[in-house]
């Protein structure tokens, strides 16, 4: 277990996301529901593996986000929650796929579904949510959100294999960090954000104003993810402080502490990461060298940037408790790291 890292403290109250699920709470039932429902089959295993993450306590922030906006666009029918629960499966397949590929044993904070049924199971059952997301992407007869959602479904996938290809290489720079984040994490909540004016057909610069918004937010929740796995807790995480240590991750930290370190320093990242040769205490040395050159507070500083064009996104829209919501939601993504 590596060392726990306090980042800087700041005064006032912590950001809160309370706003927007009180805002959305009404639609995320009808949302868990048509969850609950998709959710079934005859063939036992599935219900079981997908419950176990589905029910695992997540925040649900990817369907809340496509409630939110759907409702800061006016948008009066029912489609959307179908979108939502499109949503939040094909962010659970990822998790079950990536689970998988990451051989994790820990997610939610509790054990990985691949570590009770097996990888082939978790592989199949993500599958099948994804196969059910389709469904109801069809069902609402958006042939504009299904387009949306599907061509993020490719970019999400282009965005592992990215991540796969530069595990272990030490000479992945920041723009290359940065292209894989957009593609993995950023566009699921980029189309998350767009379908609900789509849906509520609004002017395209409205549509476009919720993409970036998501786009710019799910870069920095990324951001303040990377930074966590060096600097926060196995509580905040769900998962092993250090997991991107020890699976090889090139994180934007890593990028910035070998970028400034000395040789000798490069050649433990290259020892550790590139080579897998991980010795016990190396964990402690990684987080102290990342303290060393700032990496935290500086990959901190960049999630702080895209926060901010996050909420400059929602500029053209009038003030109300959706926006208002909706930008707290930008200082809770970035208040995890304090």
């Amino acid at each position: 277990m590596g060392v726990v890292v306090a980042f800087e403290d700041k005064s006032g109250p912590l950001a809160s996301i309370d706003a927007i699920v009180g805002l959305t709470r009404a639609d995320m039932a009808k949302v868990n529901s048509t969850i609950l429902s998709r959710t079934g089959s005859d063939v036992t295993m599935i219900p079981e593996v997908a419950n176990h993450l589905i029910s695992s306590g997540g925040k649900r922030l990817r369907p809340i986000l496509t409630l939110a906006t759907a409702q800061l666009a006016n948008y009066g029918g029912e489609g959307h929650i179908k979108l939502a629960a499109s949503v939040e499966f094909m962010h659970t397949a990822t998790l079950l796929h990536d689970d998988v590929v990451d051989e994790s044993d820990m997610r939610r904070g509790k054990p990985a579904a691949r570590m009770l049924w097996g990888n082939e199971a978790s592989v199949l059952v993500g599958d099948f949510l994804l196969g059910q997301a389709f469904r109801m992407m069809v069902e609402v007869g958006s042939l504009r959100a299904l387009d949306i959602l599907s061509s993020a479904a490719t970019v999400i996938a282009e965005g592992e294999v990215a991540q796969l290809a530069a595990a272990k290489d030490t000479a992945t720079t920041e723009d290359d960090y940065l292209a894989v984040i957009r593609g993995k994490t950023a566009e699921l909540f980029a189309a998350a954000c767009e379908v609900g004016p789509v849906l509520a057909e609004r002017p395209r610069d409205e549509q476009s104003a919720c993409r970036s918004f998501g786009m710019n937010l799910g870069i920095a929740f990324q951001l303040v993810d990377d930074a966590l796995d060096y600097g926060g807790s196995g509580a905040e995480l769900g998962k092993n402080v250090g997991d991107d240590f020890r699976e090889g991750k090139i994180t934007l930290p890593v990028v910035l502490a070998f970028r400034r370190g000395s040789e000798q320093e490069r050649e433990f990242w290259r020892r550790t990461l590139e080579r897998g040769e991980i010795a016990e205490a190396d964990l402690d040395h990684a987080v102290a060298l990342i303290r060393r050159h700032h990496a935290l507070e500086d990959t901190i500083e960049r999630a702080r940037h895209y926060g901010s064009m996050a909420k400059d996104a929602l500029g053209l829209f009038a003030d109300g408790p959706v926006k208002s919501a909706l930008l707290d939601v930008v200082d809770f993504c970035i208040d995890r790291a304090h």
